[in-house]
């Protein structure tokens, strides 16, 4: 199976874990994935008001620099370590 099918597979599998993960954890998944389906973030930093979505950028903007195969990798493997 190719990365990006792990990554197709890992991403359907988060949806379905036996226990909602940490706020922490889920901002990793989500920077990873953006980082590994987008590469770097772009965009404006979302305003001071807007708490969810500026920590959401910055956990993505904190992997400038990784290649979308490490984040996929990284992703695939952090909801398989959910999982169980």
């Amino acid at each position: 199976m190719s990365l990006q099918e792990q990554f197709a597979q890992a991403q359907a599998e988060s949806k379905n874990l036996p226990e909602r993960p940490d706020n922490m954890t889920l901002l990793k998944m989500y920077a990873l994935f953006k980082q590994g389906s987008s590469g770097d973030a772009t965009g404006e930093r979302p305003g001071m008001t807007d708490f969810v979505n500026r920590a959401k950028f910055d956990a993505w903007a904190a992997l400038a620099g990784t290649s979308q195969d490490e984040a996929m990798q990284q992703y695939v493997d952090l909801v398989e370590e959910l999982k169980g």
